[in-house]
């Protein structure tokens, strides 16, 4: 029986690995069995940092609005307290870009959450 070599399906395998490494310093970028270690890695980082992702922009979020109601006399605790008693629903993405582009209009929506602690 004739010995098997690397035929079309392996090249095309062998191939995918090296194209996704394309680009990596060295033999990462090069030699096959260091590149699948390499574009291993690199997914198992992607797969992670996805969701690390969305628990670092909602952390900024929140210290943008935290630092915008600082500066109008209320803590972010009491602002997200004040907006849930007045039935404002607006998520803390929509929040921080507001407090971060349109001061005027989060000044309406702080008046409002202030007003809701009162009451």
């Amino acid at each position: 029986m004739p010995r098997a070599k690397g035929g079309f399906k392996t090249r095309r395998r062998r191939k995918k690995i090296l194209e996704r490494a394309k680009g990596y310093y060295g033999a990462k970028g090069r030699l096959y069995r260091v590149a699948t270690e390499a574009v291993d890695k690199a997914l198992q980082y992607s797969y992670r940092d996805r969701k690390n992702r969305k628990r670092e922009f909602r952390s900024l979020w929140i210290a943008r609005i935290n630092a915008a109601t600082r500066a109008l006399g209320l803590t972010y605790s009491q602002f997200m307290s004040g907006l849930k008693k007045t039935g404002v629903g607006l998520d803390r993405k929509s929040l921080a870009h507001l407090a971060y582009s349109d001061l005027e209009s989060f000044n309406k929506i702080v008046e409002t959450a202030k007003k809701g602690l009162v009451s």
